[in-house]
C-alpha cells in the first residue's frame, strides 16, 4: 500500500484532518447504540468484549456467545477488509471511498435488520446477535480504512490512547520542553482533543437517540457514514 508515501502525501493530510473527527463521532454511535440494544455489546471497543468474556469465565458466569464471537468476527472483518483494499489497486482517497462504500453498507445493513427484526426486544437473542456481528464487522472495516487508506490517522475509537495522548501532550505544553516539542504536542493536542470529543458526541448523541427512537436510532450513524461517503467525492 505504500504507507510511508500516503502519510506523506497532501490528499491524506486533508483527508485525516476532517475524515478521523467525522468517524470517531461514527464509533461513538456505534459502540452505545450496540451497547444498549444489542445485549451489552461493544462493537467498537472490541477488546471491551475480551475482558467481558475473561472475567465471565473465571467468575463462573455466563458466557455470552456474541461477547466471545465478537473477537474472531472482528479480526476476519479486518482481513476482509484488506484483501478488498489489496485487490482493487486503490490508494488514499479513492481507497478510502470504497472502504467508507463497505461500511455503509455493514451499517445499513444493521438499520434494516435493527428496523425489521427490533433486536432490541431480545438483546441477548440470536437476531441481536447477528445484528451485533455485523456491527462489529462495520467497526472493523473503519479500522482497516484508516490504516490503510490514512495510515497517519489516530485511532477513532480506542480513546484510552488519545486520552493518554491529550495528557502527556497537555504536560508538554504546560511545562515547556523547547519550541519544536511544543510545535508536536499542540499538534498531538489538537488530533486527540478532537477524537475524544467526537467519541464522546457520537456516544452522547445516540444514548438520546435510543431513549426516543429505539433500533431507529441505527439511522444516525448510517446517515453520518453516507455523508463521509459524499464527501469524498
Amino acid at each position: 500500500m505504500q504507507a510511508s508515501r500516503e502519510a506523506a502525501s497532501p490528499n491524506t493530510a486533508r483527508l485525516e484532518a476532517w475524515l478521523a473527527p467525522m468517524l470517531s463521532v461514527v464509533a461513538g454511535m456505534v459502540d452505545l447504540t450496540g451497547f444498549f440494544t444489542l445485549g451489552n455489546i461493544f462493537t467498537a471497543h472490541v477488546t471491551g468484549n475480551l475482558v467481558v468474556a475473561a472475567a465471565a469465565l473465571v467468575g463462573g458466569g455466563p458466557v455470552k456467545l456474541a461477547t466471545v464471537l465478537a473477537i474472531p468476527v472482528f479480526m476476519l472483518a479486518l482481513a476482509a477488509v484488506w484483501l478488498i483494499a489489496r485487490a482493487s489497486g486503490r490508494q488514499s482517497v479513492t481507497l478510502a471511498r470504497l472502504l467508507l462504500m463497505v461500511q455503509l453498507i455493514l451499517l445499513a445493513a444493521v438499520l434494516v435488520i435493527g428496523v425489521l427484526t427490533r433486536p432490541s426486544t431480545d438483546p441477548h437473542g440470536f437476531m441481536a446477535g447477528v445484528t451485533a456481528m455485523i456491527a462489529v464487522a462495520a467497526m472493523a472495516s473503519q479500522y482497516a480504512l484508516l490504516r490503510l487508506a490514512v495510515p497517519s490517522a489516530v485511532s477513532t475509537a480506542v480513546m484510552t490512547g488519545n486520552l493518554t495522548n491529550s495528557v502527556l501532550a497537555s504536560m508538554d505544553l504546560l511545562f515547556g520542553g523547547g519550541s519544536r516539542v511544543g510545535d508536536v504536542s499542540r499538534q498531538r493536542l489538537r488530533r486527540s482533543v478532537w477524537l475524544l470529543g467526537g467519541f464522546l458526541s457520537g456516544c452522547v448523541i445516540a444514548s438520546v437517540a435510543v431513549s426516543l427512537f429505539g433500533d431507529w436510532a441505527w439511522a444516525l450513524p448510517v446517515a453520518l457514514a453516507a455523508a463521509a461517503l459524499l464527501l469524498t467525492r
